[in-house]
């Protein structure tokens, strides 16, 4: 790999990756390159408690930890490491997710868990890439010109609205 990664992404179990694979392609989008691995807080917390010391060591910046279920993994990576760390709550199939952004959003004060919506990776990956922007203009301003083409985007939508009207732009969808 030509490019240290930078950016660690981590789950707590395979079935958690299509929610992640979303955080990975941001990475990829924006040229950053990451490090993506199943950590379990409860089957392999030895593997765990190495990977969150030793990240900052390795070069990360910033870690993603996506969990399902009672979603211990973003919080207890936060305990352990120097870096940020961004949750994402994996929907489960019996709280819709709801039990994991509770468990990663109620951190108590001193460790903090930057949380995204439930399923939301995208986010993550986009919050990610912008901490790392702060400290590198040209990712800025990959970071700017991102947005600037969402509100194009925007824009299109509303021209095209007001050109079809509601229900063709409907049937177009």
């Amino acid at each position: 790999m030509s490019n240290p990664p930078l950016v660690g992404i981590i789950m707590g179990s395979d079935s958690d990756l299509p929610t992640m694979r979303d955080a990975i392609a941001v990475c990829e989008e924006f040229g950053i390159a990451c490090e993506v691995a199943i950590v379990s807080a409860h089957r392999t917390p030895e593997r765990m408690v190495n990977y969150a010391q030793t990240a900052h060591q390795r070069g990360i910046k910033v870690i993603i930890a996506g969990a399902g279920g009672a979603a211990h993994l973003p919080g207890m990576v936060a305990s352990l490491t120097p870096l940020p760390v961004i949750g994402v709550p994996v929907s489960s199939r019996h709280l819709q997710g709801l039990d994991s952004l509770y468990s990663i959003v109620q951190m108590p004060a001193g460790i903090p868990v930057a949380t995204v919506a439930i399923g939301n990776a995208k986010n993550s990956g986009l919050l990610a890439v912008q901490i790392l922007a702060s400290h590198n203009p040209e990712l800025l301003e990959k970071v700017r010109q991102y947005r600037q083409n969402l509100a194009q985007s925007v824009l299109e939508k509303q021209a095209k609205l007001e050109q079809l009207g509601y229900k063709q732009y409907l049937e177009q969808m």
